[in-house]
C-alpha cells in the first residue's frame, strides 16, 4: 500500500471517528437518551437531555473541529504533507 492510500485511510477512519463521535451526542444524547438524561440537572437546574439537544451537540461539534484540524496537522506531518 502506498503512502498516499495510507494517508487518505488514516483521514477517512479520522472522519468517520468523528462523525460517529457527533452523531451519539447529537442524535443519542440529545434524542433516544434524554429522558434519562432529563433526570440529571445542570447549570441551575437544566435537564441534561434538554441541553444536550440544544447546546451540547453544537460544542462537541466544535470541538471536534478543533481536534480534526489539530488530529489532521500530526497526520500531514507524518506523511510529509504539510505546509511550511
Amino acid at each position: 500500500m502506498s503512502d498516499a492510500q495510507k494517508y487518505w485511510q488514516a483521514n477517512i477512519r479520522l472522519v468517520i471517528g468523528c462523525l460517529i463521535v457527533w452523531f451519539v451526542v447529537s442524535f443519542g444524547f440529545g434524542i433516544l437518551l434524554a429522558e434519562q438524561l432529563n433526570s440529571i440537572r445542570i447549570l441551575g437546574g437544566y435537564p441534561l437531555g434538554f441541553w444536550f439537544a440544544q447546546q451540547g451537540s453544537i460544542y462537541t461539534f466544535v470541538a471536534l473541529i478543533f481536534f480534526y484540524a489539530w488530529r489532521m496537522n500530526q497526520l500531514d506531518r507524518k506523511f510529509n504533507v504539510h505546509e511550511d
